[in-house]
């Protein structure tokens, strides 16, 4: 792949995109950087984050409401949906060890990459009683 040239507005969506434990959509990167950057646009965020996921320096965790969420941590691990407030959140998982790998490839599978998504109502939303 091509060396792409530094940009300011890229950099800064990436750092946006890493920085953060939320799993952001592209609005939300928007909406972070636009006081910051007034010449950017919503179709820069999105084309940048594309750049991102070809690369493989961004994955896509999955579709809330209608919108990707991202992560810059392309390392395997887990994340929660809160299908409450649509929070993504890491977490912990056993069932991400490398014996599950292992075992699919005495099978004959070639495990090139984990993805494991848990669904349900997270703590804040069932303290708060919003389920």
């Amino acid at each position: 792949m091509a060396k792409r040239n530094f940009s300011l507005k890229r950099n800064a969506i990436y750092q946006v995109l890493c920085a953060t434990d939320t799993h952001p959509g592209a609005r939300w990167v928007y909406d972070q950087l636009k006081p910051h950057i007034p010449d950017l646009s919503l179709g820069t965020v999105y084309r940048n984050i594309a750049l991102f996921k070809d690369e493989g320096t961004v994955r896509v965790i999955c579709n809330v409401n209608g919108e990707e969420r991202y992560d810059g941590n392309v390392e395997p691990h887990s994340h929660f949906v809160c299908n409450c407030c649509g929070r993504v959140i890491d977490v912990d998982d056993e069932s991400m060890s490398s014996d599950f790998t292992s075992r699919l490839s005495e099978k004959g599978f070639t495990v090139e990459s984990r993805y494991v998504l848990y669904y349900g109502i997270c703590p804040e939303c069932k303290k708060n009683n919003l389920h």
